[in-house]
């Protein structure tokens, strides 16, 4: 079971669906425009951090790396385009650890 946190875009479109079928049970998006959004904390269950680069509040990306850090949480940072979504998470440490589950290597 693959949780995954997704920070930035207004709306995500067929995203979403996409990234089902790669495998995450679970995702949450945040839109990351406000600067409210700097206060809220990462879920514990997420098991990756996708930042979409294009539409974030650049103080939030800093403090989100932070936290990721120090919760050992992988952040993958795309554009908001479903090819550099699908390439950051192929280059991503998430998945790399989880080798053997990772539909993105099995496509390859």
């Amino acid at each position: 079971m693959s949780s995954l946190l997704i920070v930035g875009a207004d709306r995500l479109g067929s995203i979403p669906k996409k990234l089902e079928g790669l495998g995450f049970n679970e995702i949450i998006h945040m839109d990351g425009r406000k600067v409210q959004m700097v206060k809220k904390e990462i879920p514990s269950h997420i098991d990756l951090i996708l930042v979409l680069t294009d539409f974030i509040n650049h103080n939030l990306t800093a403090v989100l790396k932070r936290r990721a850090m120090e919760q050992a949480i992988p952040v993958c940072y795309a554009k908001r385009s479903w090819c550099s979504i699908y390439q950051a998470i192929g280059k991503c440490d998430y998945c790399c650890s989880n080798l053997k589950s990772c539909q993105l290597t099995k496509e390859r």
